[in-house]
């Protein structure tokens, strides 16, 4: 038999899948025990790691800590001189509020949420409470009186409170101040005992949602600042991504309160606004990198992606050269 060389396409034995060993294996078993184990790693890292639980800042809880202040805040809020009675839109119309260049944006939304810090605050709550004669009157007359008799009143009380130092136990009687000591006397009296809290809240159903006014209250105040500060809670602290206490707070937000820390943001009165701004541009840029031209190129000119995806490069050419140079010869003989 004459002998001739022929090629033969190298094959691959693939392996008998029944040829390799086998052995019990417990589905159900194996994923109660992950489960147990999970569960119980996840309640003792909770007992030893869990989230801060600070008892919230009440307006009872501060009028007992600080009844100076909260006095004084109660005083700006019944006068119109407080933050909340300037600070213009959503509440009120005192102000253009906060704007970015020409555009005044809350101006423009309007007043949608209005507040009159004198009503609300002061004689509201004061009035819809069962009352002592003597304040009844007190309030009678002061919501009775001209507006111009009303800031004589509260203006002599701010000026003797002052020199006072804050506390009003230290101010002796003036019929200058009017019925102006008599009100605010009892609106201390309440948000002691906690009924003021109460009254503040306007959705007026077991559940409560809405604590805009208790908060603005606080905030008109100079003790919700004290605790942010220490709580490192301020804008200046990064405090909208840290956390009460000693624990990691939400990281993610690291963008949008850097601004905060940095010129022109930080001295700026329209901060809120002009953060907002720049986010949206930034947000509004990351959406059309793919529409925008030579940035949209840059991943193909900055080639960091085959860094990245090496090894799948890697295994392309080497199937590449494998193609390339085409299966290897296999000499064979007739007669086999």
């Amino acid at each position: 038999m004459s002998m001739r060389t022929m090629t033969r396409r190298a094959r691959t034995a693939e392996p008998d899948p029944y040829s390799y060993g086998s052995r019990h294996y417990d589905l159900v078993k194996e994923f109660t025990i992950a489960l147990v184990a999970v569960l119980a790693l996840t309640f003792a890292l909770a007992a030893v790691f869990s989230s801060p639980d600070e008892k919230p800042m009440t307006i009872a809880s501060w009028a007992k800590a600080d009844p100076g202040d909260f006095t004084a805040t109660a005083l700006a809020e019944l006068d119109g001189s407080s933050a909340t009675a300037g600070y213009g839109p959503p509440y009120n119309a005192a102000a253009d509020g906060q704007k970015i260049g020409p555009l005044a944006l809350a101006k423009a939304l309007g007043v949608t949420h209005p507040i009159d810090t004198a009503q609300d605050f002061v004689l509201g709550p004061l009035g819809s409470a069962p009352q002592v004669p003597d304040v009844e009157t007190a309030l009678k007359q002061y919501q009775g009186a001209s507006s111009d008799q009303q800031t004589k009143w509260t203006g002599a009380y701010s000026d003797a409170l002052t020199k006072a130092g804050g506390d009003p136990t230290k101010v002796a009687a003036s019929p200058d101040f009017g019925p102006t000591p008599v009100l605010l006397a009892q609106l201390l009296k309440q948000a002691q005992t906690g009924s003021l809290d109460g009254a503040l809240l306007s959705e007026g159903g077991f559940y409560q949602t809405d604590y805009t006014l208790p908060l603005l209250f606080l905030a008109d105040g100079s003790d919700l600042a004290a605790q942010a500060d220490n709580e490192h809670l301020s804008g200046d602290q990064w405090g909208m991504m840290n956390e009460t206490g000693n624990f990691p707070g939400q990281a993610w937000l690291w963008l949008y309160t850097f601004w905060y820390q940095i010129s022109p943001y930080n001295h700026s009165d329209n901060a809120d606004a002009l953060v907002w701004g720049t986010m949206m541009v930034l947000t509004l840029a990351f959406v059309l990198v793919p529409f925008i031209p030579g940035v949209r190129s840059i991943p193909r000119l900055v080639p960091v992606y085959r860094l990245i995806w090496r090894e799948h490069y890697r295994d392309q050419r080497e199937q590449e050269r494998l193609r390339t140079a085409g299966p290897p010869d296999i000499p064979a003989t007739d007669g086999e």
